[in-house]
């Protein structure tokens, strides 16, 4: 923004005022949007970008104190001067207390109004520039968990510093284990609100009966348990980010709620009577499709949309397999570390294993197999036989690599591909099924048949 392109937003319920300071802020060279009453002008704020307001404090139902607190909820980073009349100046000093910029007293000189206008354009635009190079140097001086050189993910960096100067809701997409809370976390760290608390709830960990109690805090006896009043986690975000992950396992019920709190921007603690106003980013994310959830029914299309304003997508690991080298290198400098061994590397025969295997489990699962085998590794440089047989053996069961002019087994074919996945679903979540079922994308059920059929495990051992 520069100062001669600021968007100025002129409210004041007299028309011949509003066409006046119109035609001559046009003149000065500023975009000029006009409201005669605080509910239009709340309206402009919620919709446009607006840098400047120059608002009448006497008007009709509502006043430009009412305005000022408005725009202080919903965009603080815009310059409000208040107009008021002759004799009537308490009232605008009263806004100043409330963080109005300046006022000025009718009739004022264009003159007045113009340098009151320039002085208020340049502290903003210095502002501005003052949170930009925050951000940079957070940017470059922050542990960097994001890591990756590819294509995709410069695409992903890019998206990440464009939205994090938006204050619009954000919904990260991507599969499991591909980074949706760190990049959940570089948006706020990147953001004006970084210096506000970033705080992160899985929506899918917490029983539904408990969970709009950490969202949205309760009062003392508001239930059985409830022996003392505690704030919610939108409370305790009032002024950062709230990292909603998991966010399609969220109850209709609780999608009310939710999108009521995005509406009002309030909150309500369960078995309260009061309001209490937010000032909250939502970041959210999911692993599901969350157009197809709306079109079944089972998510509230109000709420998609709502969250939905920037969408950001992972893409999985096997997308971006030239990063492959570079994060693990950078998961064993940091188990080295926590370790306390000398561990460097791994050597090549590793890479080209890891490079052909498919990774349903993401970044997440080559985390935990450089964890696994710096753990295990008596050497600097950990070599192929670390590796689990479900990644070894995952590179010599490729339908394509399998079929020759003598023919294939394609039963043969096809079982010994599902028990490589069961296997490596297994081994990516410790052995429990109900995890592994969802990363598979089948119900327990069918996922306990498979594992009996094939002969892997006890099906009757969930955990």
């Amino acid at each position: 923004m520069s100062e001669r392109n600021a968007r100025i937003l002129v409210v004041d319920d007299e028309q011949s005022m509003r066409e006046f300071l119109e035609i001559f802020l046009r003149r000065e060279g500023y975009e000029v949007v006009t409201a005669p009453d605080v509910d239009t002008a709340v309206l402009h704020l919620e919709s446009d970008e607006v840098d400047l307001v120059i608002t009448d404090m006497q008007m009709p139902e509502k006043t430009g104190l009412d305005l000022l607190l408005a725009a202080r909820d919903i965009s603080p980073e815009t310059i409000l001067i208040v107009v008021t009349a002759f004799g009537t100046t308490d009232s605008a000093i009263a806004a100043m207390k409330e963080g109005a910029y300046d006022y000025l007293t009718k009739p004022f000189k264009v003159d007045e109004l113009r340098i009151v206008i320039e002085k208020a354009l340049e502290k903003k635009l210095l502002s501005n520039e003052n949170r930009r190079l925050r951000r940079e140097l957070r940017s470059h001086s922050r542990d960097r968990n994001i890591i990756g050189h590819s294509a995709a993910m410069q695409s992903v960096y890019e998206l990440i510093a464009q939205v994090a100067e938006t204050k619009t809701n954000v919904l990260v997409a991507g599969e499991s284990g591909t980074g949706k809370e760190l990049v959940a976390r570089a948006i706020h760290e990147q953001s004006d609100r970084a210096d506000q608390p970033f705080v992160a709830i899985n929506c899918g960990a917490i029983p539904e009966n408990l969970l709009e109690s950490e969202l949205f805090g309760h009062v003392k006896g508001a239930f059985t348990g409830a022996v003392q009043t505690k704030e919610g986690l939108f409370e305790a975000a009032n002024g950062g980010t709230l990292f909603l992950d998991e966010i399609g396992e969220l109850s209709h019920p609780l999608q009310v709620k939710l999108l009521r709190a995005l509406q009002e921007r309030s909150i309500r603690r369960v078995g309260d009577t009061v309001d209490r106003k937010i000032d909250v980013r939502i970041v959210s994310a999911t692993n599901r499709r969350l157009e197809e959830e709306v079109a079944a029914g089972r998510f509230r299309e109000d709420v998609y949309y709502r969250l939905n304003v920037i969408q950001l997508t992972l893409p999985p690991l096997r997308d971006r397999l030239e990063d492959i080298p570079l994060l693990a290198q950078h998961f064993i400098r940091n188990f080295a570390d926590d370790l306390g061994k000398n561990v460097e590397g791994m050597d090549d025969e590793v890479y080209e294993v890891l490079s052909a295997y498919a990774f349903p489990g993401n970044v997440r699962e080559l985390e935990n197999l450089v964890e696994r085998a710096v753990a295990l590794t008596r050497e600097p440089i950990i070599h192929r036989d670390l590796l689990p047989a479900s990644v070894t053996e995952a590179r010599e069961i490729k339908p394509e690599a399998r079929i020759t002019e003598d023919g294939v087994s394609l039963e043969k074919l096809v079982s010994d591909y599902e028990r490589s996945l069961l296997r490596e679903a297994l081994a990516l979540t410790g052995g429990v099924k109900k995890k592994a079922a969802r990363l598979l994308g089948v119900s327990f059920r069918s996922f306990r048949y498979r594992v009996e059929k094939l002969g892997l495990e006890d099906p009757n051992r969930e955990d």
